[in-house]
């Protein structure tokens, strides 16, 4: 057999425009950006530092499930299942699904960063030379149609992370119910979640003792600067994190240290000081309460797996029948 692979870049009409981004979310009265914006070059090398911190219990949580439930997860996947995940996040979680499958399933990796793709395709087919990888470039929020059709036979989609938790609720919505709409009926779909816990435990992972995370937020900045010719001053912003408990969610914010002014382009900017740009929120969940917002976009849970400490879930989840 020899390796299939085929990186299709901006395959997808609805690729974001960065700048399109930028503008729009400068321009609200809260001013904001959207994580996915976080992940050039140096924002992917980063996020990939946080996961190792000792503060950043999701990753490790995580592969623990993967590792102690392998097997249970893998007779839900199935052999010869093309795999299909949304935003390709460490190879290693998806080596330990690959590693339990042993047969020669399709990977099919979705990311909106080239650079992300190249990373994880080199890696995995270094470990698993035939490996059929068909890697894609878009926006998988926008692509949702493309993903899930084309075939009868089973697939099953990885959302893997906690990315669900960056969502606000609408989106979150509307996304599952795009994604149920776009399922065959025998299609599975495996989401991560984070858990509610003690909020001195979740603003410690997003605000880790290294400062990585605060050099990942800030890089927005110096990615703006670059992409957008901006003048960001960025050692005048402050990272800022912390749980908000009526929302369930981290948020994570750049704080204006002084009243100062940005352009971009010709289009100018004013800040006061201590005003903020709102750059992720990290939703946490309770089974319960996920099992209802499943439901309500037609799907359900078949299976839930988590760690020792109930810090994180994986759930396999399919749509409702009938």
């Amino acid at each position: 057999m020899t390796q299939t692979v085929h990186a299709i870049t901006d395959m997808n009409p609805s690729l974001f425009s960065l700048k399109e981004e930028v503008l729009t979310g400068l321009r609200q009265n809260q001013k904001q950006l959207h994580p996915k914006l976080f992940y050039d070059e140096n924002g992917s090398r980063l996020f990939n530092q946080i996961t190792t911190l000792p503060e950043y219990y999701l990753t490790r949580a995580e592969k623990e499930i993967l590792t102690t439930f392998h097997a249970d997860i893998c007779a839900f996947i199935g052999h010869n299942t093309p795999l299909i995940e949304l935003g390709c996040g460490s190879e290693e979680k998806i080596q330990l699904i690959l590693e339990s499958l042993k047969e020669g399933n399709r990977y099919i990796p979705i990311d909106i960063s080239q650079e992300a793709l190249q990373c994880t395709v080199e890696k995995l087919l270094d470990a698993y030379p035939l490996l059929d990888v068909n890697a894609i470039r878009a926006d998988y929020t926008q692509a949702l149609s493309f993903l899930c059709q084309g075939t009868e036979e089973k697939k099953v989609v990885l959302f893997l992370g906690s990315t669900i938790g960056n969502f606000d609720e609408n989106d979150r919505n509307e996304f599952l119910q795009q994604l149920a709409q776009n399922l065959n009926p025998d299609d599975g779909l495996i989401i991560g979640i984070d858990l509610k816990k003690s909020p001195t435990l979740l603003e410690a992972a997003y605000n880790d003792s290294a400062g990585i995370t605060a050099a990942f937020n800030k890089n927005l900045l110096d990615r703006i600067n670059r992409e957008l010719n901006a003048n960001f001053q960025v050692e005048n912003f402050a990272h800022h994190a912390f749980f908000n408990n009526e929302k369930s969610r981290i948020e994570m914010h750049l704080v204006s240290k002084t009243a100062q002014e940005v352009s971009i382009d010709e289009e100018i900017f004013s800040f006061d000081r201590g005003e903020t740009i709102h750059t992720e929120n990290s939703y946490k969940f309770d089974l319960e309460d996920f099992q209802q917002t499943l439901n309500k976009a037609g799907l359900g849970f078949q299976k839930a797996w988590s760690d020792q400490h109930n810090h994180f879930a994986l759930t396999y989840i399919e749509p409702l029948k009938g």
